[in-house]
């Protein structure tokens, strides 16, 4: 990056866009018609996939699967710092479990890839440099500390913290000098001009100023990593992405994300920003919530989709708001026109009884209800093992009666091996003082029960 800067070194020139300006028409994000639809799922692998994060992939799941497209997943890791070990993996797995696999994945490959971020540092080097030439981008020399005490003196006057754009004034001169001592400066991008307006598929119309209330952007780190900021641009265009669909939260840093597509020069895709999914409360679902993560719910024996049914249940995109839904049905009756900005509110507790409905329809299929067979047979040799006095309690036609006996009185599969079930599986033991407290006659009960 030291010799590209020092290879750009020219008199400043006011931003421009790379290739043909991008009229108001296609700003406001009008794409062709005939373009294949091809969206994309982009978590950062710095936690497990939780609710929230399964909402947003099923919606962009089932509007490709409504619509004939792609459902892409890619990872978003260049912050190397906060990755956590096992999530990239954990991710993939968990959207496999639901039911909704991506078409193309780390795992998977496609014709797009690679699909981690980490493996695609010279697009955003390529994309950087052509923002250093035409002067829409330039090396900050900050240091840490001055970075900080900008931010405590904005907080001390109750202001929003912005960086002052200091380096965006540096000459020729001045650049060459300070790259002598730091080789490695951070790259901003020039926040000039008005921002776009743009269609959001969801929200409507909308513009952000954003050059009025921050400070240019890093866009590349001095580590050589993208921000996101560059690195989703870079990404979707790269990837031929027709639609965006992420959270609500994401919304006004779109209009920085047109000012970067126009400065390269690219088309943008169309822009729907979902809302967010909320506990019922109204508070945030937070990865601190243990009990949001995918794998509690999938080691506690919830049914995928029994989660899928009740996580757009609480939200909008459909005409009705039925339960019992299956994902099908869920791509036939989706409507990305019926979104609301409103945010979903999601009651836990009505979970059981989602699944409930789901079980007895996997209960009513011969095909999947043998699954189920397989599955409780499992479930009963783990909890009771050795207390199986009778192996017959396992055969496959005495689980299968059970399992449609009791259909209607469970909410999971794991219930039947619950204590209250146990007499199913393994004779009551009870000692002989007892039953001689019950009754007298024990031995006479017994050997007319036994014999």
């Amino acid at each position: 990056m030291a010799v590209l800067l020092k290879r750009l070194l020219h008199p400043r020139r006011p931003p421009a866009a790379l290739g043909r300006p991008l009229g108001r028409r296609e700003a406001s994000l009008d794409t062709h018609a005939e373009a294949a639809v091809r969206v994309r799922f982009a978590p950062s692998p710095t936690g497990f996939l939780h609710l929230g994060g399964l909402r947003t992939a099923l919606y962009n799941y089932i509007f490709a699967k409504k619509h004939r497209g792609s459902f892409i997943l890619r990872l978003e890791d260049t912050d190397q710092t906060r990755l956590v070990p096992g999530a990239a993996e954990n991710i993939e797995d968990m959207l496999e479990w639901a039911g909704i696999p991506p078409d193309e994945s780390p795992r998977r490959g496609g014709p797009a890839g690679p699909y981690l971020q980490s493996q695609r540092l010279a697009l955003y080097a390529q994309a950087t440099e052509a923002l250093l030439k035409s002067g829409a981008a330039y090396p900050c020399f900050c240091s840490p500390q001055r970075l900080e005490l900008l931010k405590r003196e904005a907080l001390r006057n109750r202001q929003t913290p912005r960086y002052d754009n200091r380096c965006r004034s540096l000459s020729e001169a001045q650049v060459a000098q300070k790259l002598a001592k730091d080789p490695k400066p951070a790259i901003r991008f020039h926040l000039e001009g008005e921002a776009p307006a743009f269609q959001d598929l969801v929200y409507g119309w909308n513009r952000h100023e954003v050059a009025s209330v921050e400070g240019d952007p890093v866009i590349l780190k001095s580590d050589g990593f993208p921000t996101y900021h560059l690195a989703c641009v870079v990404d979707d265009h790269h990837m031929g992405i027709s639609h965006v669909l992420r959270g609500s939260e994401w919304l006004v840093s779109t209009s920085k994300h047109l000012l970067l597509y126009q400065a390269l020069g690219w088309q943008p895709p169309c822009f729907a920003h979902l809302p967010l999914l909320l506990n019922r409360d109204g508070s945030k679902l937070s990865k601190r919530q243990g009990d949001i993560f995918l794998e509690h719910f999938a080691a506690a024996g919830f049914l995928p989709d029994a989660l899928l049914d009740i996580i757009t249940s609480c939200g909008s995109g459909f005409a009705e708001n039925q339960m019992g839904r299956t994902l099908p049905e869920l791509i036939t009756q989706f409507d990305l026109t019926r979104v609301t900005c409103h945010s979903a509110l999601l009651d836990l507790e009505k979970l059981p009884e989602f699944n409930r409905l789901h079980l007895r329809r996997l209960v009513s299929d011969e095909t999947q209800r043998r699954q189920l067979v397989g599955k409780l047979q499992a479930l009963v040799e783990e909890a009771f093992g050795s207390q199986l006095q009778d192996r017959h309690v396992l055969d496959a036609a005495y689980v299968d009666r059970i399992i449609l006996l009791r259909q209607g009185h469970i909410c999971r599969l794991q219930d039947l091996v619950s204590p209250a079930h146990s007499y199913l599986w393994t004779r009551p033991a009870v000692g002989r003082a007892q039953l001689g407290a019950v009754s007298e006659k024990v031995d006479v009960i017994a050997k007319r029960v036994l014999g």
